[in-house]
């Protein structure tokens, strides 16, 4: 059995939204424990309204505070005994859970998963991953994603090397890497990224592509796409919000009641159904890599299908054993460097 902490106050919506998500993911999953970490009353209403009681398979944890999306991360570390965040990565640096799952604060999540699980030798900064679609109907991966606003030239190389890892076990091949720049040419860029390029053409375990800029993100070009996580926040903001409006202005199109809405369905309809592999629901779960256990990042938006893909998320990273496989991996480069 794989034991997931879900931070069941996390997001926008808290428990309306993950206890749903909790018990939808217990169907889809055979092999899944959920622990339901939050306020005992509000999470046992939420479980009556599905029909469904705390059994061997999900249970709860009582906790009395929630920290908020505005709090800072350093006040969150002061405050965040009795959290339900708190709790759920607690559980996981106790050995009680195999992975924790929250969709609240992201600089929260980082700092108290730093503290609590620690950093893998070698490791200066964790990096927030996660998929995006591609023009083929595969998948890359991009990161940072925001967990650190800037970062220097080897926090770079380390998030290459984490993201290739993690993506080698997902496609089963060496993954492409590439860095997100301002032009495909060698002279392009600041002297971050010209830095990292270098060190990364100079590791001969990584399979370096060279450059990718923001109109090929989507491509299908590389596998692993790396960047400091403001600009990536900002890059995975923006295409999530343009597919969006895509799929929302063709939805209405083909659901008007007037004759052109009519030609559209009759035209659009098929086009609209491939059209909800952009959905970002459907790739939400960013991982923290660089940690001693597992945390899963779910959007603080996210609905019912979302959380459950962030759950889905998580037992693919234990069955994987992300967090030993980049510890080895970083272990290997280091040597390769050195020598």
């Amino acid at each position: 059995m794989i034991t997931v902490a879900l931070d069941a106050m996390g997001g926008d919506l808290g428990p309306s939204v993950t206890v749903p998500a909790a018990v939808q993911a217990l169907s889809h999953f055979p092999e899944l424990k959920v622990i339901l970490i939050g306020d005992h009353s509000t999470i046992s209403s939420q479980l009556s309204a599905l029909g469904t009681q705390p059994s061997e398979r999900l249970s709860i944890q009582h906790t009395e505070k929630v920290i908020s999306d505005s709090e800072k991360p350093s006040l969150a570390l002061r405050h965040h005994h009795g959290s339900s965040m708190g709790r759920a990565i607690d559980l996981v640096a106790t050995h009680q859970a195999d992975a924790c799952v929250s969709s609240g604060n992201t600089g929260a999540l980082m700092a108290l998963s730093r503290f609590k699980l620690k950093l893998l030798p070698g490791v200066e900064r964790p990096a927030l991953i996660s998929a995006l679609p591609t023009s083929s109907g595969g998948r890359s991966w991009m990161l940072d994603l925001g967990a650190n606003v800037s970062s220097d030239a080897e926090a770079l190389f380390q998030f290459a090397v984490m993201g290739n890892c993690l993506v080698e076990q997902y496609i089963h091949r060496r993954p492409r890497v590439a860095l997100l720049n301002i032009g495909a040419e060698e002279i392009k860029g600041n002297d971050l990224v010209k830095r990292c390029a270098e060190m990364l053409s100079e590791t001969q375990s990584i399979n370096f592509t060279g450059y990718i800029e923001g109109n090929q993100l989507l491509s299908d070009k590389v596998d692993v796409i790396v960047c400091d996580g403001f600009v990536g926040n900002v890059c995975l903001k923006a295409c999530e919000g343009t597919a969006q409006l895509f799929i929302e202005k063709l939805r209405t199109s083909i659901t008007s009641k007037s004759w052109k809405g009519w030609i559209a369905q009759k035209l659009f309809s098929s086009a609209f159904n491939a059209l909800k592999t952009l959905n970002p629901d459907q790739y939400n779960g960013a991982s923290l890599l660089g940690l001693r256990g597992i945390v899963i990042k779910s959007h603080g938006s996210a609905n019912v299908e979302a959380v459950t893909n962030a759950i889905g998320e998580a037992i693919q990273q234990v069955k994987l054993q992300v967090p030993s496989r980049i510890s080895d991996r970083l272990e290997a480069i280091l040597l390769e460097r050195h020598y």
